[in-house]
């Protein structure tokens, strides 16, 4: 597959115009899935322009999913993206269940796909590839790697990946800007990069400094305002606007995160729901947060929504 494909223009259109959006999955309180309130969050988050949108990944617990909730997710997905932005569905665990949501998605009418980080061991390089070109064997649809916890690819197997049919693009989530630096000097050009660092907006200049501008956006999914605002400040070289929303806002978000495993997904759909979202509880085993960690985490996010002219 050529990377000057209609998905692969689009993607880049999007990532110039806006941050990633990756919708949180709606749950009912008895743990079920909430069509309905999935579809109104993702017209909403549709509606605030994001660059794409990246149902059933991690922030959507994609881990939690049975294949027919899975086939829910991604079809009220474009439903709701409607074409307006492409929508990158999130696959995983080894090639053969990967293949299998490659199926239900591209069922769906996902305009590509995410391969998330396979399931629990480690591998050497030419197993990684392989994983790859497995799943690019099984679908029509494009495909972008994530490299985070147990998969890192070196420079060569970049180029190895980059040469696969359908592979298109590289998420990268280790934050290691020596090995980043070097992957975006060995990759062909028209090959996509994306930050998708925790909690990006962070790292978001540095990744920029080494060729990797585009981020995925969790804020997004509970403060589209806030988000949007950084994403402006960045791309005008607002730096003032800048570290004032990093240093009043994100930097504390990070170590509220970081008080606990799993935080960065269901602190996310707490701030959802303080917002009136209606995304419900996470699903175990990520537990929602306590009583003092929320009362912090409004806080917060008043704090943020002010330094924006926006309200709870």
């Amino acid at each position: 597959m050529s990377l000057d494909t209609d998905t692969t223009r689009r993607l880049r259109d999007g990532m110039e115009q806006g941050v990633l959006s990756f919708p949180l999955t709606s749950f009912h309180e008895d743990g079920s899935l909430d069509p309905d309130g999935l579809r109104t969050h993702v017209a909403a988050q549709v509606a605030t322009g994001p660059g794409a949108v990246f149902p059933a990944c991690g922030t959507g617990e994609f881990f939690s999913l049975d294949e027919d909730e899975y086939r829910q997710v991604v079809s009220i997905a474009v439903e709701e993206a409607g074409g307006r932005v492409p929508v990158v569905a999130g696959v995983g665990y080894g090639w053969a269940q990967a293949t299998r949501f490659a199926r239900i998605a591209e069922e769906a009418g996902a305009d590509a796909l995410l391969v998330l980080p396979h399931y629990l061991v480690a591998a050497p390089q030419d197993g990684l590839v392989a994983q790859l070109e497995r799943i690019a064997a099984r679908t029509r649809l494009p495909l972008i790697a994530y490299q985070r916890g147990q998969v890192a690819f070196t420079a060569d197997s970049l180029q190895r990946i980059a040469r696969i049919p359908n592979v298109i693009g590289l998420k990268d989530g280790h934050s290691d800007l020596d090995r980043l630096q070097r992957l975006t000097l060995a990759a062909p050009e028209g090959f996509l990069f994306f930050n998708g660092a925790a909690t990006a907006e962070i790292q978001a200049r540095a990744y920029a400094a080494v060729g990797v501008p585009a981020y995925s956006s969790a804020v997004h999914a509970f403060a589209p305002e806030i988000a949007n605002a950084f994403f402006a400040a960045l791309q005008g070289g607002e730096h003032d606007t800048g570290d004032k929303l990093l240093r009043d806002f994100y930097v504390p978000l990070v170590e509220l995160r970081d008080r606990v495993p799993g935080y960065a997904v269901s602190l996310v759909k707490a701030a959802a729901r303080l917002r009136g979202r209606p995304v419900g509880p996470v699903r175990a085993p990520l537990t929602d947060p306590s009583a003092g960690d929320l009362a912090d985490l409004r806080t917060l996010l008043v704090t943020g929504l002010d330094l924006v002219g926006a309200a709870l």
